[in-house]
């Protein structure tokens, strides 16, 4: 089997208004697609970011995310960056807290950390 790229990663969120506003109006995702599903009373969206996708699901009764100590699954989605400083300007600008910029200890690259709505760890990496 010869494998593609990764089509999206799909994150379920606990504040479906406050999850998009975060995802389309501060990180700049666009929408692709938007349900409501009647039978599960929740919403599915679907996002793009350049060529990447993210599937955000909404509903009642998900429990809390486990950050500490860190569950097996997901660690953290990075987004690549060209100027972290300057995007860490704007996270905070936008009312984004972010952790100091420090250098990857295998690649010597800048590095830093975010969280979304719901305390997914989110990671920008120059």
């Amino acid at each position: 089997m010869k494998l593609g790229r990764i089509h999206h990663v799909a994150i379920i969120v606990s504040d479906y208004e406050r999850s998009k506003d975060f995802y389309v109006n501060k990180l700049g995702f666009q929408i692709i697609r938007e349900n409501y599903r009647e039978s599960r009373r929740d919403y599915k969206l679907d996002l793009k970011l350049h060529d990447c996708e993210l599937e955000i699901f909404s509903g009642k009764g998900h429990p809390q995310r486990l950050s500490y100590p860190e569950a097996c699954g997901l660690r953290h989605l990075a987004f690549y960056v060209e100027d972290i400083e300057q995007a860490v300007k704007e996270l905070n600008a936008a009312g984004i807290k972010t952790e100091e910029i420090r250098r990857d200890t295998y690649t010597g690259k800048k590095m830093t950390f975010f969280h979304d709505p719901d305390g997914l760890p989110l990671e920008l990496h120059e």
